[in-house]
């Protein structure tokens, strides 16, 4: 596959991604948008609730379902360097965790926007031990390996769907 082809199956890859995304953190895995709980929360204190240096399960997740962002970001973006990468993942989250705050459909958490923007960095990193180790084919490879997730997770959403609860 051309270059230009790997550009735009990562494009629409990170496209589907997005939207996964959205519908994971605002929609909250509904299918109805009168399914959504209606709140509203913020918190401004990093790590409130985590005893005894735990970090809690929602942590984890906020991590590791933001490490295909620096992934897609840094395969499309490789010339941006390391901050803007961060900047931006990290405007990202937080622009998440605002639009829940103002319609009042979850708890607004600076510790999501870390937890999101480290995971972020993650990817960014996991793609750098990829390019060390595949050189020219990084791309190709993290291309079909995310097709892979990509078409398996949909199958998935589409049993939900079919055969709910």
């Amino acid at each position: 596959m051309s270059k230009n082809n790997q550009t735009y199956l990562t494009a629409f890859l990170f496209a589907v991604y997005l939207l996964i995304l959205l519908w994971v953190i605002i929609f909250k895995l509904n299918f109805s948008i009168d399914d959504i709980p209606y709140y509203r929360s913020l918190n401004l204190i990093p790590l409130q609730g985590s005893a005894y240096g735990q970090i809690s399960a929602e942590v984890k997740s906020n991590v590791f379902i933001f490490i295909p962002f620096g992934l897609y970001l840094t395969m499309l973006k490789g010339n941006w360097s390391f901050l803007k990468k961060t900047f931006a993942m990290a405007g990202v989250s937080l622009t998440f965790e605002v639009t829940q705050y103002v319609l009042a459909i979850g708890a607004a958490d600076i510790t999501d926007v870390i937890g999101n923007t480290l995971g972020g960095i993650i990817g960014i990193a996991i793609y750098a031990v990829f390019s060390a180790v595949f050189k020219t084919k990084t791309k190709a490879i993290l291309n079909s390996l995310a097709l892979i997730v990509t078409l398996s997770g949909a199958a998935l959403l589409w049993l939900l769907w079919v055969y709910p609860g």
